[in-house]
């Protein structure tokens, strides 16, 4: 394998036509671009100079040696300018995973952040449930899921790290004439999101005393709305949906005490690369600022 150094001297030696000029370009004594030149022939079988009076000039076998130099220190110094601006988060690509009322109303955020902090950071958005995020995570598809779980204090998936961003209060949405309290869920059909929010219906009804009857399921948050305004059934949903999108013709109240708990997981090897320290701050900035009470989404 070529030796940088010997490969440099041979460049400069190239560009500036003597060992002396070659030897004050790069800073070196000339014994010391000799020596590098001498090694880098032997390295090579090659003969790269013949000498020309009191000096030496490249064979055919260096200038065609010197021209590749030249192509190969480039290259290398552009990696060396592109790592460094990745490792300082300046340029690079992170994969995000996130469910869909955070890509509605928590990733527009995020994204503002991460352009105004580092702008040359590419964001590559993937639309995920958390099981579906998770699993991209662990298997290196996408570098960062935002999640969400109804359980505080759940152990970490294997080999990640979950960084808690905010709580998400859930609400309690029904058609004009639906009912007006949890307590009063048995006497109405459900219309239910996600595998982890049905889990949820079934425990706030099973703590209120009912069994939810589901009359449908959708992850669509904008049409589960349009079912319960149409009077089909009540529904369960966290402030961040509502916040994107409020049917005009539901009634939402509080679900006092039920929150989800939102969070961005990430893998647990440490250190962590620039890019997703700087994911994981702009995610805990947008989180800050999204107000916490009645979510007052556009009625479209």
């Amino acid at each position: 394998m070529l030796d940088l150094r010997q490969l440099e001297a041979l460049v400069a030696l190239s560009r500036h036509g003597t060992v002396s000029a070659a030897a004050q370009a790069l800073g070196y004594s000339q014994p010391t671009v000799s020596h590098h030149l001498a090694a880098l022939a032997r390295a090579t079988g090659a003969v790269l100079l013949t000498r020309a009076g009191r000096g030496v000039r490249l064979t055919q076998e260096g200038r065609a040696l010197a021209a590749r130099g030249e192509e190969i220190l480039g290259l290398m110094d552009r990696a060396e300018r592109e790592i460094g601006a990745m490792a300082r988060a300046e340029a690079g690509r992170v994969r995000l995973a996130a469910f869909p009322s955070a890509v509605a109303s928590l990733v527009p955020g995020v994204l503002a952040l991460l352009h105004e902090r580092h702008p040359g950071l590419v964001v590559e958005l993937v639309d995920a449930e958390p099981p579906e995020a998770l699993e991209a995570l662990s298997r290196g598809r996408v570098d960062a899921a935002l999640s969400f779980s109804y359980t505080e204090g759940e152990e970490d998936p294997q080999g990640t790290r979950t960084i808690p961003l905010m709580d998400d209060p859930l609400y309690l949405v029904t058609g004009p004439d639906g009912i007006e309290s949890i307590a009063q869920g048995g006497q109405c059909r459900w219309v239910t999101g996600c595998a982890r929010c049905h889990e949820e219906l079934a425990a706030v009804g099973r703590s209120a005393g009912f069994d939810p009857e589901v009359a449908y399921a959708s992850d669509d948050y904008v049409a589960v709305q349009g079912l319960v305004a149409a009077g089909i059934g009540a529904c369960l949903l966290p402030g961040m949906a509502l916040r994107a999108y409020r049917h005009p013709e539901v009634v939402v109240r509080p679900l006092v005490g039920e929150c989800r708990h939102v969070a961005i997981v990430v893998d647990a090897a440490v250190p962590r690369p620039a890019a997703i320290d700087a994911l994981v701050g702009a995610c805990r900035g947008a989180a800050g600022a999204v107000a916490p009470g009645d979510p007052q989404g556009p009625a479209l």
